[in-house]
């Protein structure tokens, strides 16, 4: 299981806790889902820019995610804000985000929600 390059130095992802990501899952994507693209008026997660969550099993959350472009204006400022809500959950006592480019994003990625939001049936 993919664990982000800080929590790896740490703790080999072997030791990740499906049990303890699955468990705490909910309350994650509940605060990813409070983020929004600057330009699409869309939560990362309904956009599908958030690709995995893993947590370790010192509640070190992990998130890999893209963005929708690599010039994307937002690419300083989403990851920091994405951290910052996750450290805010009970029990979170870490949190770190890697941005990828591969798989590249694209519209398909999106969630039916996202979709009729933004009128792309």
């Amino acid at each position: 299981m993919w664990l982000p390059m800080r929590a790896r130095q740490r703790v080999r992802s072997s030791s990740v806790v499906p049990v303890t990501t699955l468990a705490m899952q909910p309350q994650i994507v509940e605060a990813l889902s409070t983020i929004f693209d600057p330009e699409i008026p869309v939560n990362i997660y309904e956009l599908g820019l958030v690709y995995e969550i893993a947590v370790d099993p010192d509640n070190v959350v992990g998130v890999r995610m893209t963005l929708t472009a690599p010039g994307c204006p937002a690419a300083q400022s989403l990851p920091v804000e994405v951290v910052n809500k996750l450290k805010q959950l009970p029990g979170v006592t870490d949190a770190h985000v890697d941005i990828v480019w591969d798989p590249p994003w694209d519209r398909g990625r999106m969630s039916e929600a996202a979709k009729l939001q933004l009128g792309m049936f």
